[in-house]
């Protein structure tokens, strides 16, 4: 039976150091397994990967959330010139990043992506409910410098096709679109609901859209607020959302009132920016916060706040348990009896 909360991971769990130094395809898969296993150990519903799916030696510590989509894609050039190089310095846009992850000077097409292998590369090995991420199209065009197009609503659109048919053969139970650049640019919502629901029109699978202020070496990357993004949220053609609170705390939930009513919330209840691992009676207070908040049943998912990359596996895993026994707690139930 359905819990009336259900527990999940937003997605990254940290690499097994025995992957990255002897990196092969049985060692790969022996670690999804681990990663795997672990979440179910820890009791939780919905289980991911880790995203280890997307691992390579070569990719930066971020572990592929952008390389590992654009460099394949056709259009796409990982390869800089020096005049290239000097517009992309050029531009005020760009403040985020050192150097872009790419340059767009042809029509963007699939090329060589397949996401379909990657899912289908760990769908038999478990047995509980599994979540496919893949990262916002708005979030992968803000990336690149692009002298094909020459509009941002175009490049993301381009890109949004390319994922909605990689996504249409993924059968996963929850199909999920990461975006942590939106909300240092409010501005630009409209576009990346646009691209997030052009994605996820490729899919009958559960949705959710994953947003948080940005997860690197530990430190917040964006700033704004989530009321500046209400009118996004209520654009987005999605089931539920799987939103960044443990770390920034939960006065902003008040604005979630305004959320319309047939979507439902994912509260995430566990900082992954810190080694302190949350006791069960902490996540549960967390629920019954949200509950005064927004009212009973309004909270239908909690999770992390975001990836577990940047933690310890030992940290992590003891995250996760305190994740489901908090809910249990809060929901009055055993999950080892479900």
């Amino acid at each position: 039976m359905t819990p009336d909360i259900r527990t999940t991971v937003v997605g990254s769990y940290p690499i097994p150091a025995w992957l990255t130094s002897q990196p092969n395809r049985t060692n790969l898969r022996d670690a999804v397994m681990v990663v795997l296993k672990t979440q179910e150990l820890a009791n939780l519903d919905v289980i991911c990967d880790g995203e280890l799916s997307r691992f390579d030696v070569n990719h930066p510590d971020t572990n592929g959330m952008i390389d590992y989509f654009v460099r394949p894609m056709q259009g796409i050039h990982s390869q800089l010139s020096r005049a290239e190089r000097v517009e992309f310095r050029s531009r005020d846009d760009f403040g985020f990043r050192s150097e872009p992850a790419g340059v767009v000077r042809e029509a963007v097409d699939e090329g060589g992506l397949d996401l379909s292998a990657s899912f289908n590369s760990i769908r038999h090995l478990t047995r509980l409910p599994l979540k496919f991420t893949l990262t916002s199209p708005y979030m992968l065009a803000r990336t690149l410098l692009d002298c094909h197009y020459g509009n941002l609503e175009a490049l993301v659109m381009a890109i949004a096709e390319v994922l909605r048919q990689q996504i249409t053969s993924i059968d996963a139970s929850v199909i999920q679109v990461d975006e942590a650049n939106l909300p240092g640019s409010p501005q630009d919502a409209a576009i990346a609901a646009a691209g997030i629901n052009h994605v996820l029109s490729g899919t009958n699978s559960e949705t959710g859209v994953h947003l948080c202020f940005g997860n690197y070496g530990g430190q917040t990357i964006q700033s704004g607020l989530f009321a500046d993004l209400m009118t996004f949220f209520n654009s987005l053609d999605c089931d539920h959302l799987v939103l960044e609170f443990a770390r920034r705390g939960y006065e902003e939930l008040q604005f979630f009132r305004e959320l319309k009513p047939e979507m439902q919330l994912g509260l995430g209840v566990v900082d992954i920016k810190d080694n302190g691992v949350e006791t069960p009676d902490q996540i549960a207070h967390r629920i019954e916060s949200a509950n005064r908040t927004l009212g009973p049943g309004r909270v239908r998912w909690i999770h992390p706040d975001c990836g577990f990359w940047m933690l310890q596996r030992s940290v992590a895993d003891r995250k996760m348990h305190a994740l489901s026994a908090g809910r249990d707690l809060f929901l009055g139930t055993d999950s080892d009896a479900r």
